[in-house]
């Protein structure tokens, strides 16, 4: 059984489980689930959540390996049988309540340097629901004393129910090789389509904060400050991610293989006792 929080207001429910990597494990407006839900109890793995934190990096790191300030990090495969390093480390590993009511709950991780991620860091999430949806709000700050690369983000899994249409603008797109990696950069105006036959695993940029996702029943809108938006789905989930996230998917390769700039990509390089934030809000009611 997992230890779970529930905050609510009026007809909105979100259900956390900070023992499985700080997760969302469910997110309803009445009795219809927003996101991939399961009533935080029954979830088994932060996997199969509602949505996760992403930090201190989105996405894959290739091979599980960079080279940052003149030094070779190996880490710890962590999506077998990928050989890559996924979703940073935040995911794996339980969150501390620092303190909650029935409307708000803000969680924390401390994270000292190992296998997962060689960096020392702290992160927080403040999780609150409203009349206005739920906003999220996470920080993240380098206590190592060193500069290290730096990035965070969320995965929430929305349902994909009959008539889903996603919609957002962009300025590019990251096409990927076979291994799920980036390897250039195309132009795209966005999404503006049905998801019932989308197939798409991508990493957009240019993104001006704005995502909104219609069906049959909710209307749904995503909000964040972060610039890049990761959508993974295909005619086989029921499920469309949509993520929110601070860098380009290997940004950390990127900037040596490519020789692109970390700003460029949305990397930050966060020096010791720095932070960064970010924010996600999501609005959602019911279809007239």
């Amino acid at each position: 059984m997992t230890a779970t929080l529930s905050l609510q207001h009026d007809t909105l429910r979100c259900d956390l489980a900070p023992g499985l990597g700080g997760s969302i494990s469910g997110l309803w407006l009445g009795d219809i689930p927003v996101l991939r839900s399961t009533p935080g109890p029954a979830l088994g793995q932060a996997r199969l959540a509602g949505s996760y934190p992403l930090v201190p990096f989105s996405n894959r790191i290739g091979q599980a390996a960079f080279h940052w300030a003149g030094q070779r990090h190996s880490l710890l495969p962590n999506n077998p049988p990928e050989p890559h390093a996924i979703h940073g480390v935040g995911w794996q590993h339980p969150w501390t309540v620092l303190q909650a009511d029935a409307q708000q709950a803000q969680l924390a991780y401390n994270h000292h340097a190992d296998g997962g991620w060689p960096f020392a860091f702290a992160a927080e999430q403040m999780i609150m629901l409203s009349a206005d949806g739920l906003r999220l709000h996470m920080r993240l700050t380098n206590q190592s004393d060193a500069p290290m690369p730096a990035g965070l983000g969320w995965h929430p899994f929305f349902v994909k129910r009959p008539g889903s249409q996603l919609r957002f603008a962009a300025s590019g797109r990251w096409e990927m090789d076979a291994a799920k990696l980036p390897t250039h950069r195309l132009a795209s105006t966005g999404l503006d389509t049905d998801c019932a036959t989308l197939d798409v695993d991508h990493c957009f940029d240019g993104w001006p904060g704005v995502v909104q996702l219609d069906d049959e029943l909710l209307r749904i809108q995503i909000r964040s400050n972060l610039q890049q938006l990761v959508v993974f789905t295909n005619p086989t989930r029921d499920f469309v991610a949509i993520e929110p996230v601070s860098h380009v998917n290997n940004a950390v390769q990127l900037v040596q293989a490519a020789g692109a700039s970390a700003d460029a990509l949305g990397l930050t390089v966060l020096q010791p006792g720095a932070s960064m934030s970010a924010h996600m809000h999501i609005q959602m009611e019911h279809q007239p």
